[in-house]
């Protein structure tokens, strides 16, 4: 099949395949010595779930933070199973912290090793891209996703309503099949 016969997808990387929350909270301890939980950040944005790192973001941009973010589940097995119908490209707005272009590209290196190169964008404005879906958890991404936009479920995102939410990696191959009966009826 040639490129772009299929129906493409964009995917963004923190907060959907990469497990950000918990390298959050962990990271504000180590920088200010407040402890928090998942619970208590729930329905927060970043500036009112980390008070003091929201005018500079420090966290996000120390060395390894991005490297070492955890994987979220079932994305691995998920991410290959729509590979199998659709053109998946990861699209991540790293140059926001250019100390995680490097780590990014190693991050999904090790993870997502069967996702070759030209499928990865890392960029700036997410605007730009023109997919038949976009899977993030920003609705500043989501709000101009030129096809279907799906919301990543996260602490930050709670109070959003405007976009299809998926709560995990179980929930997108389920809409995807879904989106794949109803074009098979077509």
């Amino acid at each position: 099949m040639k490129l772009h016969e299929r129906k493409t997808i964009a995917i963004d990387m923190d907060g959907v395949m990469a497990d950000v929350e918990p390298q959050l909270i962990k990271y504000y301890e180590q920088l200010y010595g407040i402890t928090t939980t998942l619970e208590a950040i729930n329905g927060l944005s970043h500036a009112e779930a980390f008070p003091l790192d929201a005018a500079t973001k420090a966290s996000l941009n120390l060395p390894g933070f991005f490297r070492t973010l955890p994987v979220m589940p079932g994305a691995v097995e998920a991410v290959k199973k729509l590979m199998e119908d659709y053109e998946v490209y990861i699209v991540s707005a790293a140059t926001e912290f250019p100390l995680s272009l490097f780590e990014k590209l190693e991050w999904l290196q090790e993870y997502f090793p069967f996702i070759g190169w030209r499928n990865i964008v890392l960029c700036g404005d997410k605007s730009i891209i023109h997919t038949d879906y976009m899977i993030d958890d920003h609705c500043k991404n989501l709000d101009y996703c030129s096809g279907k936009a799906i919301m990543f479920n996260a602490h930050h995102n709670k109070h959003e309503h405007q976009h299809v939410r998926v709560h995990n990696w179980d929930e997108v191959l389920n809409l995807f099949e879904t989106e794949k009966s109803a074009a098979d009826l077509v």
